[in-house]
């Protein structure tokens, strides 16, 4: 049976969801008819604070209509960290449903400090640079490892966009995790945020779907880009319902997936050739750096049934969800040790 670390994307509606999701009452969605989706989308904006939220089909398309709400196409920039998911996994997205420049802001673990991102703006009324427009932040950070934004962070970050005239984006992939590791509720993290979003597809554990939340004007013109970018639905609330369920019984059950996590890295940071600080996994994934990532992935898979993620020549990423428990966990160790030719 593999056990599959690649990502939390992995992980299959529980039977339960699925008996939610069959039963789930249902109507045109861009009608207003669908009452299982606009009870999703009343339970989102209220969980993140926001007056109106919109169901999407995906994450990606949370962060490219989140953008394209914000960013005018003819030069404005958006400014993010080079390692968050609009960069290295949207396909050129923002630039091209957008007209977006990314100027990237680098910082450790995925995230940037409020000097950074002052020193990274570009001069107002500049003609000859970009403007500077959009701040967008991942939460948590995704292939820096899992790294939960601080708070008193994230409001310096916003109070230099504030100063500066800059909309700010909440990429909120993973902020139910955050949320569970840091108990800081959704609507603190998303307040001051001018839209924000959760997706349900990765710890969550629903087959499809993310809410976008915002005021009630941007909310109704990101309908117009749901329509323009292929995302209207008709009888969501099958899916919407496999969402609600997750809401109401999979996010305390994240500190479980946090816990495998910590319980992994700890295993994997005792052997040889390794490179990895178990205190820097503080939710569900684990980054570790490996000689040769590639090939060792591979030959994990083929030989012991494991399935891990190589981010590069050197970096591998494992990730906790619901569908790998701790004897799993444990079975993984076991196999990179066997891998490495140490016994745990």
């Amino acid at each position: 049976m593999l056990i599959n670390l690649y990502s939390d994307t992995q992980t299959r509606p529980v039977e339960a969801m699925r008996a939610a999701m069959a039963a789930a009452e249902v109507g045109d969605e861009q009608r207003g008819e669908d009452l299982t989706v606009t009870a999703l989308c009343e339970r989102v904006a209220a969980l993140l604070g926001k007056p109106a939220a919109v169901f999407l089909p995906s994450g990606t398309m949370c962060n490219a209509i989140g953008f394209r709400l914000h960013i005018r196409p003819g030069g404005d920039a958006v400014h993010l960290h080079p390692s968050s998911h609009p960069v290295v996994a949207e396909g050129g997205g923002p630039s091209a449903l957008s007209g977006a420049v990314l100027a990237p802001v680098s910082g450790e673990g995925g995230m940037f400090t409020a000097g950074a991102l002052a020193a990274a703006l570009f001069p107002a009324r500049d003609r000859y640079k970009p403007r500077s427009r959009l701040v967008s932040v991942e939460q948590t950070t995704n292939l820096a490892g899992g790294r939960v934004w601080p708070l008193v962070q994230v409001r310096a970050v916003l109070g230099i966009a504030a100063r500066h005239g800059l909309r700010a984006h909440l990429d909120g992939a993973r902020l139910m995790n955050a949320v569970v590791a840091s108990g800081v509720p959704a609507a603190e993290w998303a307040r001051g945020f001018d839209t924000a979003w959760i997706d349900f597809t990765k710890g969550l554990g629903a087959p499809v779907g993310a809410v976008l939340a915002g005021s009630a004007e941007l909310i109704e013109e990101a309908w117009r880009y749901k329509q323009m970018m292929g995302g209207a639905l008709r009888q969501a609330g099958i899916v919407a319902a496999g969402c609600l369920w997750a809401l109401e019984h999979h996010v305390d059950r994240l500190s479980d997936d946090h816990a495998n996590a910590r319980i992994l890295a700890e295993a994997l940071a005792e052997l040889p050739g390794i490179t990895l600080d178990p205190a820097t996994v503080e939710t569900n994934i684990v980054v570790f750096g490996m000689p040769g990532a590639p090939g060792f992935c591979t030959r994990l898979e083929a030989e012991h049934g494991v399935r891990m993620g190589a981010l590069g020549p050197h970096v591998v990423r494992a990730v906790t969800h619901h569908d790998v428990d701790l004897t799993a966990v444990h079975h993984a160790a076991d196999a990179v040790a066997a891998m490495l030719n140490v016994a745990r």
